[in-house]
């Protein structure tokens, strides 16, 4: 490819820069939703798109595919030379969907599985797609296992985000998170507030996120459409594309998609917490 000048150099590098995120938070917090549907709102912009989900519950995707996907794990245990069709599938607005997978509750390590999938995709060139923009890791949080870190750790992705509300151990867990970025070295893009309803939510996390040194990127308001496309296994992007609701996701997906300011997170040791959070309760 040749540039006719330093400006359309700089041009082809920008448009063709991928982005690789990991987007972390507590089980339970809406981080599978807000992944979908950034996933699809990015899809909707006319972006190419991969949605790698690696919590073991297998559900990151299920609103994107339409219904559950067989894991990468399940795979292995029943085709003896996987291909790439066998584990990437195509979803809404044509996103790349894949399921890391785990084992049965109770039995073996889940981290593991992170570890099995993202060896698999790079062993069959999942990633040397040049026409993605966007790779997106749906990384559950809470859990203590080397194989959950396994997306910053490998150099899978290169930024990180934590979906958070203002409640207690969701903030809690998005600070223990924020210990682990900071061991790794890696990159925080900021805190997504996905709002519980509960009082003074977002400055208390907005407040949090200054303490730690980053900030919002976005947040996300509480809707029952959100539920009521999930019923249906759809994002809110494709059942709702003209609700206030979907307005939102799209400005945090272009939010992040745009961002370019990132930090080394400075997490709170558990008494700094504890003091922080007792102090909204005085409010």
């Amino acid at each position: 490819m040749r540039f006719n000048s330093c400006f359309d150099w700089l041009f082809g590098v920008l448009m063709v820069k991928q982005k690789k995120i990991a987007i972390y938070g507590k089980g339970g917090i809406g981080k599978s939703t807000t992944v979908a549907n950034i996933a699809a709102s990015f899809s909707q912009n006319h972006k190419n798109v991969m949605v790698i989900g690696c919590d073991p519950k297998a559900d990151t995707t299920r609103t994107l595919f339409g219904k559950r996907l067989p894991t990468i794990l399940n795979t292995i245990k029943n085709t003896k030379n996987p291909r790439l069709g066998d584990i990437v599938f195509g979803g809404f607005g044509d996103v790349l969907c894949v399921e890391s997978g785990g084992p049965e509750p109770g039995v073996g390590c889940a981290g593991r599985g992170v570890i099995v999938a993202m060896k698999l995709l790079e062993k069959l060139g999942a990633f040397e797609d040049d026409n993605l923009d966007v790779i997106l890791y749906d990384v559950l949080g809470d859990v203590v296992c080397g194989g959950f870190a396994v997306p910053l750790k490998e150099n899978y992705a290169d930024e990180v985000f934590i979906v958070t509300s203002g409640e207690y151990m969701s903030l809690y867990a998005a600070n223990n998170i924020s210990k682990g970025i900071k061991k790794l070295k890696g990159n925080l893009g900021g805190i997504i507030c996905n709002c519980k309803g509960i009082e003074n939510e977002q400055i208390i996390v907005e407040s949090f996120a200054k303490r730690i040194g980053t900030n919002v990127i976005g947040t996300i308001p509480r809707d029952e459409l959100v539920q009521k496309s999930e019923i249906e296994a759809k994002t809110l992007i494709e059942k709702y594309p003209d609700s206030n609701q979907a307005k939102k996701y799209e400005k945090l997906a272009k939010n992040i998609f745009e961002n370019n300011s990132y930090s080394i997170p400075n997490p709170m040791d558990d008494d700094e917490f504890e003091e922080f959070f007792i102090n909204f309760s005085k409010i």
